[in-house]
């Protein structure tokens, strides 16, 4: 009989440093998740706090060796690009490791503002404001900059909003620059929507910039949807946009700092093959070799790492209800929950993640389709990033077995629209958040129930 276990250790080199079994069940970073299961039943949404600082801990010791290899002479900013995930726990979590944030919607204020009360941050947190900005965004950033946030930075997205700023803002102000990089080849747009033309930087600066003694140009950001590739795009993009840098500081001396956006990724499946030192001493080489060619001193450098940060962090765990045979090939794993709702990046851009049984790992396997809970027939999950398959264990009746879909952590719950409406109203499910105490004991606890269908009566205008 083959049995799952041999499926997996065959295909990978398994066990991992996140990823163990004992006894047959899976253990995710030494969380034994069947004790989970057993606590709080499923679905569920376990979100492991450790996990977003080891990755932020990851990401500045590669930048501060790299550094040192290379004797780069700038500083490293690591910030925390809130739209991954929003939540108080995240940002906590992240904020114990000495970060800064990045914005990118008006009410990302309203949070500056309740993490500031609780003394999670200071007035000197640099908060790097980006996006395309409406009016009540740009107020809020203009009173967090009046009442002493020094480092709060807009980034300029396009030629006209520094207007605003120089009607409401009394305080001396850092303000950055986004320039519009060029997207991949296969892109459906040549140009991406947001920044400033690099051909527009310079003129922007002197023109509405460099008169004004309230407004100092520290920052030049640019970002690439592709993420940190070792491509030539990547590469090509990179080196564009530090010859920019290189002719702007020789007009403007006050410039000293580059934001290279985000993007390393996370693994998709349980093994990855990015080499994060490599890549990460490129991009340090390839700064380093322009400016010096171009006799400016190399930029401090920020970073916005979203996904990075918090998407290995969390899993969604699901029971198999039942199967279906609906064909003489098509083998049915029925789950109680939705990919359509629950993970809507799988829908919406066909996007896997390390997927395992939690149990039954001594039982034999078998091909399936993974089948959601919505009327929808997008709503299936049928292949991972190593197979164009998916292959679970066989389980006996009355005998279920729980699957879980890691790396989940960034931008789901903000995408399905956490604790709204969502298709056929499957309910947003229980989250569990799991952190170490001082003595590194395991503790659990429910950050919030599975969504009420009063609360769902209640947004739809029902009488409940």
């Amino acid at each position: 009989m083959d049995k799952y276990t041999d499926l997996i250790h065959q295909t990978f080199d398994f066990p991992t440093e996140e990823f163990t079994v004992e006894n047959n069940e899976l253990l995710f970073n030494g969380i034994p998740l069947m004790d989970i299961i057993k606590k709080y039943g499923t679905p569920l949404k376990l979100t492991y706090l450790p996990k977003i600082s080891s990755q932020i801990q990851r990401a500045k010791r590669l930048f501060k060796e790299g550094m040192e290899k290379l004797d780069y002479q700038g500083t490293y900013t690591y910030c925390y690009c809130t739209k991954a995930s929003h939540f108080s726990f995240v940002m906590e979590e992240a904020l114990k490791n000495d970060i800064h944030i990045e914005t990118s919607s008006g009410y990302d204020m309203q949070i500056v503002r309740s993490l500031y009360k609780k003394g999670k941050i200071n007035k000197n947190t640099f908060i790097v404001c980006n996006g395309f900005k409406r009016e009540r965004y740009r107020q809020w950033i203009s009173e967090l900059i009046n009442e002493g946030f020094v480092n709060c930075m807009p980034i300029l997205d396009h030629l006209g909003e520094i207007e605003y700023y120089k009607e409401h803002v009394k305080e001396k102000t850092k303000v950055g620059i986004r320039l519009a990089s060029d997207e991949e080849p296969k892109f459906e747009f040549y140009t991406s929507r947001l920044g400033v033309r690099y051909n527009d930087v310079i003129d922007l600066y002197e023109q509405q910039i460099k008169s004004d003694e309230r407004f100092e140009l520290k920052m030049l950001h640019y970002f690439i949807n592709t993420g940190i590739k070792d491509t030539s795009y990547y590469w090509s993009e990179l080196s564009r946009f530090v010859h920019k840098y290189v002719e702007v500081k020789k007009v403007c001396p006050e410039l000293d700092t580059i934001d290279i956006g985000g993007g390393f990724p996370i693994k998709t499946s349980i093994q990855a093959d990015y080499d994060y030192k490599y890549m990460t001493e490129e991009i340090l080489r390839t700064i380093k070799r322009i400016c010096n060619e171009g006799g400016v001193p190399e930029p401090n450098i920020f970073t916005e790492f979203g996904i990075f940060t918090v998407g290995e962090s969390a899993a969604n765990i699901y029971s198999v209800l039942d199967e279906k045979l609906q064909n003489d090939k098509e083998l049915w794993y029925m789950i109680d929950g939705s990919f359509i709702t629950n993970l809507p990046d799988a829908w919406a851009l066909n996007q896997r993640w390390p997927l395992l049984a939690i149990n039954h790992w001594d039982k034999e396997y078998r091909k399936i389709q993974l089948g959601g809970m919505t009327c929808d027939s997008q709503d299936y999950y049928n292949s991972e990033m190593h197979s164009f398959q998916v292959f679970l264990p066989k389980t006996p009746k009355q005998q279920p077995l729980y699957i879980g879909f890691f790396h989940t952590g960034a931008y789901q719950e903000q995408l399905s629209g956490y604790g709204g409406i969502k298709h056929c109203l499957i309910p947003s499910p229980q989250h569990i958040l799991v952190d170490r105490d001082e003595n590194g004991e395991i503790k659990t606890w429910q950050f919030a129930p599975e969504q009420s269908s009063e609360s769902m009566m209640r947004i739809l205008g029902y009488e409940v």
